[in-house]
Formats: C-alpha cells, structure tokens, sequence
C-alpha cells in the first residue's frame, strides 16, 4: 500500500486507508500545575461522583442497546456483558431518574456524600418525590 490515503466504495460502504505509523514513547510525564476537571465541582479524588457517572453512562448506553433491539432482554445484555442480570437491572433504574436529578449529576451539583446506592435505592418514580435526593 502506498504512503496516500485510498478510498473504496461499494453500494453501501465506504473504507478510507490511512497509512499510520505509531511510535511508541517511554519515559515519564511530569504534569506542573492544577488538575482541572471537565465539570466544575469534581475533585480528582471524588470517586463516588465518577462512579455514578459511570454508572449513568453505561445506563443509558444499555437502554439504547435494548430499545435498539440489540439485545432482546436484560439477560441477553447481561451475558453478553459478562455481569450479573440483577445488577443491569439495578443500573437501569438510573434512567428512570428526573431530569432535574441527571443534570445535578452531571454539574457535579449532589449533595456532598451522596452514593450511588442512595440514588439507586429511589423509592418513587414521580419526579417530584424523587426532589428529596438533590436537597
């Protein structure tokens, strides 16, 4: 193959060859200053509000996965994850939280010490009873 970028096509794909060469780099970096997060409000070490990050991320993710018929049950999911049932099933619930609720997630917005166990544990799927998680 040459060093330019090649293109095929056929009726329903198009590939692009791009010749890349990756050098591998040792050594150490040395970072001098301030860790500046995404979201205002995260700390380096706050790890409970990545993990229910994480955690909502791969929520919706599975939802899109199982209303896109790729996956016809949660089971299904669940083996081709290579995770327990219940604990997808648990996971899920997080879509069903407000709009209010994933926005105070995701501006780092919670009230400090909030786990996602407590966010799982919602006992109500009203919205407005589900209010009481972000005061």
């Amino acid at each position: 193959m040459s060093g330019e970028p090649q293109i095929t096509a056929d009726a329903h794909t198009v590939t692009v060859y791009v010749p890349l060469r990756l050098r591998k780099c040792g050594g150490r970096r040395l970072v001098i200053g301030e860790f500046r997060s995404a979201a205002p409000g995260i700390s380096q070490r706050d790890g409970s509000h990545r993990t229910i990050l994480k955690a909502l991320g791969r929520a919706y993710r599975w939802k899109r996965m199982l209303e896109s018929g790729e996956f016809s049950s949660i089971t299904d999911l669940a083996a081709a994850e290579k995770i327990n049932h219940s604990y997808v099933r648990r996971i899920l619930r997080l879509t069903l939280l407000s709009p209010e609720i994933i926005e105070a997630i995701l501006d780092a917005d919670l009230p400090k010490g909030r786990q996602l166990e407590q966010l799982l544990k919602t006992v109500s799927h009203l919205w407005t009873e589900q209010a009481a998680l972000i005061r």
